[in-house]
């Protein structure tokens, strides 16, 4: 069983400012129904929900990536028991509830603030995990993105796919429309669903195909060698993406599996996906009623 997973969150989220410039890109809001009570829907910020997911998924040890400004992630991940006795004396026992649970994950896990002091790139913050990851095989996840799969199915997938091929490294990919803004991958489908990475690059130009490299990986140790024999990218960055291409080229068992067509991905990289973000959760969550007392619940 994977136990630790590493979640990258110190970008700089400049394509969302300046709403970002204070508030960590990570804690913007989507909608999202509660577990206990999938006829409301509450706000929540999508790092929570990456965090209640994995969580649900058995991790217990995480270690976030944060950086300048990020304090606001660290203090809503810190429990709060007065808050919850002002929802409840308010008579909001259903948001009181929901907090809790929150708190109490939080409560039962071991959380490790990792600090990247300057923006190098996704490659680099998770090399900065290094100390926390040691010699074990680990969950990357980014604190931007969130898939939503009926219990986590594709995370499920993802464990059993390392485990079963013995891989160095195992993602999600799915199709896009303009793979440029992504990593991409050519590969050749072992079996349905299931591909054999040959090549992985960085934001093409002119991509070799359209399936996209999705932020949730599983890696041996082994990407940390990768890592410190990677030069800056593109934006003179360290990238995952060329990371990966070192094990391909290292003859290494690197593989991708194509995200479910019914799962929902939610993007709160930039204004239009986090709009798209907000629209789909909106619609797919909240529960219009039809009586008086219910109505406007969202």
């Amino acid at each position: 069983m994977i136990k630790k997973v590493v979640v990258p969150a110190a970008g700089l989220g400049t394509r969302l400012f300046p709403a970002t410039k204070e508030q960590p890109k990570e804690m913007l809001p989507i909608f999202f129904s509660p577990a206990n009570d999938e006829s409301i829907a509450s706000v929540k910020p999508l790092l929570q929900l990456v965090f209640e997911q994995l969580y649900d998924g058995g991790f217990r040890e995480f270690c976030f990536i944060v950086g300048r400004g990020k304090r606001a992630i660290e203090d809503h991940f810190t429990p709060d028991g007065s808050c919850v006795v002002a929802l409840k004396n308010k008579g909001k026992n259903g948001q009181a509830s929901d907090l809790e649970s929150f708190y109490q994950k939080l409560k039962t896990s071991t959380l490790i603030w990792m600090n990247q002091p300057e923006p190098k790139g996704f490659g680099d913050a998770v090399l900065t995990a290094l100390p926390f990851v040691q010699s074990e095989p680990f969950l990357v996840h980014a604190g931007d993105t969130f898939v939503f799969s009926r219990n986590g199915t594709h995370l499920e997938i993802l464990m059993k796919i390392h485990e079963r091929l013995k891989a160095d490294a195992v993602f999600i990919v799915q199709e896009v429309e303009d793979p440029r803004r992504y990593g991409v991958i050519e590969a050749e489908e072992s079996e349905k669903g299931i591909f054999k990475v040959k090549i992985a690059v960085e934001k093409p130009e002119k991509p070799p195909t359209n399936l996209a490299i999705m932020p949730i990986y599983l890696f041996n140790p082994i990407i940390f060698e990768a890592l410190k024999k990677t030069s800056p990218g593109k934006a003179g960055e360290i990238q995952l993406t060329d990371a990966i291409q070192k094990l391909v080229e290292w003859d290494l068992t690197v593989c991708a599996i194509k995200l479910d067509p019914k799962a929902l991905r939610f993007d709160i990289g930039s204004p239009e996906t986090y709009w798209e973000a907000l629209s789909t959760s909106y619609h797919h969550f909240c529960r219009r009623k039809t009586n008086d007392d219910r109505r406007n619940n969202c």
